[in-house]
């Protein structure tokens, strides 16, 4: 074994990610056929993994992509994943395949975003509840958490604001919580601090509905142009990512939750 003199090398983010997935050394080492001593002395420094337990046992807890790249460079080898930016050519069949999915899904809100919330696609369906924000909150990057909760954004509009606030505000500290990322938590420091907006039309905010309807899940309840829609969030993400950008992306398709929702959006396609 490689005895290692510093302790903020790799072991030290192991032992971090390994105590965050909440396993016992001895978990850990069976899931990744090796010993509970052997994790003990890569946590420790009194062994340098190889490049292969490194990315093994980063499998084994669910490590995101970007910070497997950390972890070879503080055990002193290469990163293994690429960057790519979302525009290169290499990712034009990625491109391609992400417009047709968000086209087939209209005329119901579909977009694609980065780890950061920031918006790099979206079909019209989504563009269409966006109708009436103002001009300083659609200049590009459009960012998805801004525009739902920013007071003179979407918020206003939705009618179980307390309720979607709420779990969106706990879906990014549940991101926070198992990956590092400086983009995100600014986003989320901005987002939690907006205020609370009065609600459009004078209390509209958790109104009941004159029928309510047995939802099966959280739906967003939002206003658009007289009418109350409703949608079931779903978000989807790519399996077995070999690029930091590809890994980071997440399709969010809003599925109407009610007949209604459904009967008002096909009414649009035909719409002038």
């Amino acid at each position: 074994m490689t005895t290692v003199a510093t302790r903020t090398g790799v072991g030290p983010l192991l032992r971090d990610w390994r105590e965050r997935r909440r396993l016992s050394q001895l978990e850990l080492a069976l899931r990744a056929d090796s010993s509970a001593r052997h994790i003990s002395f890569v946590e420790t420094g009194r062994s340098r993994p190889s490049e292969e337990m490194v990315l093994r046992l980063a499998e084994h807890l669910e490590v995101p992509v970007r910070e497997r790249n950390a972890l070879l460079l503080a055990a002193g080898y290469a990163p293994r994943y690429a960057e790519t930016p979302l525009d290169d050519p290499s990712l034009g069949s990625l491109r391609a395949g992400l417009d047709r999915l968000l086209a087939g899904y209209e005329p119901y809100p579909a977009l694609v975003v980065d780890g950061s919330y920031t918006v790099v696609a979206a079909n019209r369906g989504l563009m269409s509840l966006l109708g009436g924000l103002p001009g300083h909150l659609l200049v590009p990057p459009l960012n998805a958490m801004r525009i739902t909760l920013h007071p003179e954004g979407l918020a206003p509009r939705i009618r179980n604001l307390r309720e979607w606030r709420g779990h969106l505000l706990a879906q990014m500290e549940r991101q926070l919580a198992l990956a590092r990322s400086e983009p995100l938590r600014r986003v989320y420091e901005e987002v939690a601090a907006y205020p609370l907006p009065e609600p459009a039309g004078g209390g509209a905010e958790d109104r009941e509905d004159p029928q309510p309807y047995p939802y099966f899940a959280l739906p967003l309840r939002i206003e658009h142009d007289g009418h109350v829609l409703s949608f079931v969030s779903s978000i989807s993400t790519f399996n077995t990512p070999m690029d930091v950008t590809v890994a980071e992306l997440a399709i969010e398709t809003l599925l109407p939750a009610d007949p209604a929702t459904v009967t008002y959006l096909r009414s649009l396609e035909g719409a002038p």
